[in-house]
Order: structure tokens, then sequence, then C-alpha cells
């Protein structure tokens, strides 16, 4: 990421296919009880609402995903398993629910606290390697549902877009495309070969009666 870093609600207010590569290298900051800490964006995954049966807004508005529906730049953040919290960041303009599940990073200022935050981390490397990871090493939970990434007490940076070369793309994590083919959305964009990346694993084959999953 290069120095100058700065907030550009015109660059998220895109689909959020040509949005994701650009936030690799972006950094997320928290202020939250009294403690800062800095992620670099590793691996995003990107969601495309009613295009996408992945995605939480493929079957249209609920209260549940209203933020997804609103002005680019918020925070769509849910809850999954019954135990963690996961960010997403809207893109695209309102109206239309588009999002980018922030995956992975490397927690670069704040260490202290994001293992206090993280005690089951074995290295600092597994700080924020993961949606439910980066999202507790940030101290993002209910509270930050909607909030602006442009002001405190969590801002994102965007700097100098990173080259391609060193990005990679390829199926979602545990998210199955149409017709149970996760080839057919290779939306997840992560830098290779970087150590906040997490482990790729395909979605789980649906038994009988089972409904649709969704990863976001």
């Amino acid at each position: 990421m290069s120095d100058a870093t700065l907030f550009d609600r015109d660059l998220l207010a895109h689909p959020s296919i040509e949005v994701a590569p650009l936030l690799l290298g972006a950094r997320l900051t928290s202020t939250i009880d009294g403690e800062r800490v800095v992620v670099e964006l590793t691996e995003v995954e990107a969601y495309q609402g009613a295009d996408d049966p992945g995605s939480h807004a493929y079957r249209g508005r609920t209260a549940r995903n209203e933020v997804m529906f609103g002005e680019a730049g918020h925070l769509y953040v849910y809850f999954t398993y019954g135990m963690h919290w996961c960010a997403n960041i809207v893109t695209d303009r309102p109206g239309v629910a588009s999002g980018i599940l922030l995956r992975g990073g490397r927690v670069v200022a704040g260490l202290e606290a994001a293992r206090r935050r993280r005690p089951a981390a074995r290295t600092d490397r597994d700080l924020a390697r993961g949606p439910a990871r980066l999202a507790s090493a940030l101290g993002i939970d209910s509270a930050q549902l909607g909030h602006d990434v442009a002001l405190p007490p969590v801002r994102l940076e965007v700097g100098t877009p990173l080259d391609p070369a060193v990005i990679s793309t390829g199926p979602r994590v545990g998210v199955a495309g149409q017709g149970g083919d996760p080839v057919a959305f290779p939306w997840r964009f992560w830098i290779t070969g970087d150590a906040g990346v997490s482990v790729y694993r395909p979605a789980a084959p649906r038994r009988r009666g089972e409904g649709r999953r969704v990863r976001q």
C-alpha cells in the first residue's frame, strides 16, 4: 500500500467484482474501546445480490440485509454459525445489493490489542486470516452494522491499486455457484502468496432435503 491513503466513495460505487481487487492492500483502522488496530487487506470476496445465489440479498430485501441496498461505503455485518461476526463493505449504487466480504488480512498496527481479542490465535499470522478472525481482531460486531467507513471508529483507506500481476482470483470459500458449480463464480481475490490469505475450502455437497447455504 502506498503512503498516500484516502477514502473515495466513488471508487466503491461500482459492482463488487470491479471494486474487490482494488481493496487488496487497503487498510481498515478501528479504534474501539480505546484500542487501535490496523489491518491490511489480503483477501476479499465479491457478492452480487440478485444475480448471485451465494449472496444474502439473492432473494430480495429484508430487515437483515437492508444495509446492502444502501449507499456504498457502509459496513454490512452479520452473525454466522451462532458465534462469529463477519464484515462486508457495501458497493455499487443505492438500490443494488452488492458487497465485498473482508476475508483476510494482516495486522500491521495494534498487535497487542488484536492478540487480546484473538487469544486462540497460535501465531500473529492467524490474527486476521479468515473473515471472522478479521472482524474479531478489529473489534467489529453488530454495533458497526451500517457504519460509514469514511468515519471513525472504523475507517477504510485505499492507496494505489496493486499490480494485477500479484493478484490471484478463484472460487469463493465454501460457496457453490449456480447448479452447485463454484467455478461459475470465481469472485475471490487475494494477494498471491501472502501469509494473511485463508485456506481455500470448496462448498460442501448438499444432502437431500438441505436448504441452500450462503457463506457471505
